[in-house]
């Protein structure tokens, strides 16, 4: 396994995490011990960032990995999970709604303090002002009360992402599907002000929810049939050359190194073992190119999310 620094925290994360969202149901049903089977080859791999959300299965992913992470594990990760969406059209950014659902998640943890909280997905708040003023102290806040010991938030659209870093003083943010083989927009957009103010962004979603794996993207998946039609070509392209584009779509975010970290959502371990097997395997620079080439269409194109307008 290879680690990087997380911005100013102090901490070394390694290059791949261990997302929680499917762990919470969010891509079909995943019995308990498939879930800890999963994680507990992660650890044994080196994997030492968790990220998981009060969101994900409306908190079942919070209890599964607070069952897992017993026994002395807790101290071996860095766990991060997310606080303010309740459920898929359910939001409570406001103080009170924040506190409440941090005790949730630490109750469901099983534990008494996270490594880092976010705010999550507030592209669906209804003011942003007030975003930036008091969810972000009450994030303060609760890290003076030693709840998390560094805060963050996160969101799809980069601008929004942007002001959030240029208006807070935040130690970590999560942007998802903005660095892929399809959409490196990060990279211009956000890491710049990012870098300069010190905080850390982890890539979320490397694999564009789905659009760039074999089995294809969930129903709900909201990218435009272009998009979904060039990540197919992508997809079918690989598995014709004897390739799975999910390795190479890992290998090349692994090989940014701007990016500390990058988090899959993944809850079996069929699936983690396609992760790790591209931390191993070199790239194949020329079958990248051709990637790349099928992908040019629909390059650095995106989706709407939330209420935020560029």
């Amino acid at each position: 396994m290879r680690y990087r620094p997380l911005g100013r925290t102090g901490l070394e994360v390694s290059v791949l995490g261990q997302g929680g969202a499917a762990i919470g149901q969010q891509y079909g049903p995943v019995a308990f011990e498939e879930a800890r089977d999963c994680v507990w080859t992660a650890l044994d791999a080196g994997v030492n960032f968790i990220d998981t959300s009060a969101y994900y299965g409306k908190g079942l992913s919070e209890e599964y990995l607070g069952r897992i992470l017993e026994g002395g594990l807790r101290q071996r990760v860095i766990l991060c999970t997310k606080a303010g969406r309740l459920d898929r059209d359910v939001f409570d950014f406001s103080p009170a709604g924040l506190r409440r659902c941090v005790e949730g998640s630490l109750r469901r943890l099983r534990t008494e303090a996270v490594d880092i909280l976010l705010a999550h997905d507030i592209e669906f708040a209804e003011d942003y002002e007030a975003i930036f003023t008091q969810t972000y102290e009450t994030l303060q806040q609760l890290r003076q009360e030693g709840k998390t010991r560094f805060i963050g938030m996160s969101a799809y659209p980069l601008g929004l992402l942007r002001q959030a870093v240029e208006r807070c003083s935040l130690d970590v943010i999560i942007s998802y599907a903005h660095y892929t083989l399809q959409n490196t927009r990060l990279l211009a957009e956000l890491l710049p002000v990012a870098e300069a103010r010190g905080t850390a962004v982890i890539n979320a979603s490397p694999l564009a929810l789905g659009l760039l794996t074999e089995q294809g993207p969930p129903p709900w998946h909201p990218a435009g049939p272009e998009i979904r039609a060039a990540c197919r070509a992508a997809v079918e392209h690989c598995r014709r050359r004897g390739h799975n584009i999910a390795v190479l779509a890992m290998q090349f975010c692994y090989a940014q190194e701007r990016i500390p970290c990058t988090l899959t959502g993944t809850a079996r371990r069929s699936e983690l073992l396609v992760n790790l097997q591209a931390l191993d395997q070199p790239l194949d620079s020329q079958l990248l190119a051709e990637v790349q080439s099928i992908l040019a269409p629909v390059r650095d194109q995106s989706w709407p999310s939330g209420n935020w307008k560029d």
